[in-house]
């Protein structure tokens, strides 16, 4: 097992008496997959564990794996998502209008994975720079012709991009900020790199989304924070930047955007979103009490179905060898016993088995070749992508689990 840190106070405000929400146990990492072969040796397992900071409301998990291990080779490619794409393509071609971006204006993408949505920046021809240490995808991204730079962004490493002549109009950070162990230092970047009248726009899963909808599968070892706007906006003011706006998307089942600025005042969205979360008990541990039983709950109803499924002979399968997906799986002790094999639309993941459990990962086709009479949806946050894309399998008599926020068959 490589070192890991525990944490004994909060990554954002350095307060103690981080109240715990929800233990997990010791699981793999999410995104550990397994090559065959490899089978006899033992998954590296770490603890995880979820607390909530009554000082400044961010809720996280205590432990810390290296970034090094995490990041430097990476199996999730973006552009597999049509939903991530859209989205990906809708802002970059708004702001590309709002702000009337040039030649001569500059977007950085802080974790840009392979160029998804920096692609749609260079399309208008809007100059852009990717940054992201996973080396494979980087190459990826380098290969469609958007410069990456294959590294962690950190605050020494926005000073040197200053220092080079490089200052960002637009710097985008989607899914990135909950991975980072130095949060305060990363948004210390960001405001050094960003332009005086430059915006940031930052994506984050929304933690009370992730609550009220029980979506205990977003919790893992890549993720290190789960933010509300109110402990976003803490942090921001920490480090120089002031959040102007807010937007609540559906994707990945409840999503914030937030538009940080060097300078700005708050919009009327931005007031009621942090009205509406004191409301709904943002800064009481109260709100977060009942989530692990409340899990634990809907973890025996899943169970339950496929017990109960397979004692009838029912043959399951799963769709999307996810993150998501490892700590469900973990969580509800679940294996090969119970699902047959795993599709997934990503050829990076093929001929891979996922972590912990060692279920073989097929192309995202076999779901028909086969033909098992269920699949367990672990990309759920996609359901409606996945399900038009699986319409033949559908059609044919088989049916998906959504497992949250309630165990539903479609």
């Amino acid at each position: 097992m490589s070192e890991f840190k525990a944490l004994r106070v909060c990554r954002s405000c350095g307060a103690n008496g981080l109240h715990p929400i929800l233990s997990f146990g010791e699981t793999p990492l999410a995104n550990a997959l397994v090559t065959p072969g490899e089978t006899q040796q033992v998954d590296a397992v770490y603890p995880l564990d979820l607390v909530y900071c009554p000082s400044c409301t961010l809720v996280q998990i205590t432990e810390e794996v290296p970034p090094e291990v995490l990041f430097r080779d990476y199996v999730y490619l973006s552009s597999f998502s049509d939903t991530t794409v859209a989205n990906a393509r809708a802002i970059a071609h708004r702001l590309i209008d709002q702000r009337k971006l040039v030649p001569s204006s500059l977007v950085v993408e802080i974790a840009s994975n392979d160029g998804y949505l920096l692609q749609h920046y260079r399309d208008r021809g809007v100059p852009v720079l990717g940054i992201d240490p996973a080396r494979n995808i980087a190459e990826v991204a380098r290969g469609k012709g958007i410069e990456t730079l294959d590294e962690f962004f950190t605050l020494e490493f926005a000073q040197r991009l200053v220092g080079e002549g490089r200052r960002a109009d637009v710097i985008h950070a989607n899914n990135v900020m909950a991975h980072v162990p130095d949060t305060n230092g990363f948004l210390r970047g960001i405001a050094t790199l960003l332009r005086d009248d430059g915006v940031a726009v930052i994506e984050v899963p929304y933690v009370v989304e992730m609550i009220d909808r029980l979506e205990f599968d977003t919790i893992y070892h890549e993720h290190l924070c789960y933010f509300s706007l109110t402990a976003v906006n803490a942090l921001f003011g920490r480090n120089g930047l002031r959040v102007v706006d807010v937007e609540l998307l559906p994707i990945h089942g409840g999503s914030l955007r937030i538009f940080g600025a060097v300078a700005g005042e708050p919009s009327a969205a931005v007031t009621k979103m942090l009205d509406d979360e004191r409301a709904w008990g943002v800064s009481s541990v109260g709100a977060y009490d009942d989530f692990s039983r409340r899990v634990d709950a809907l973890s025996e109803n899943l169970r339950a179905l496929l017990a109960r499924l397979k004692s009838e002979g029912k043959r399951i399968a799963a769709y999307g060898a996810s993150a998501k997906g490892t700590t469900l799986l973990s969580y509800t002790h679940m294996g090969g016993e119970t699902i047959d094999f795993v599709a997934d639309r990503s050829t990076a993941k093929h001929g891979k088995l996922t972590p912990g459990t060692h279920i073989e990962i097929l192309p995202a086709e076999e779901l028909v070749q086969r033909m098992p009479d269920y699949a367990l949806m672990l990309v759920w946050n996609f359901a409606e992508e996945i399900l038009k894309q699986q319409d033949e399998y559908r059609r044919r008599g088989g049916k998906f689990i959504i497992p949250l926020p309630e165990v539903t068959i479609v």
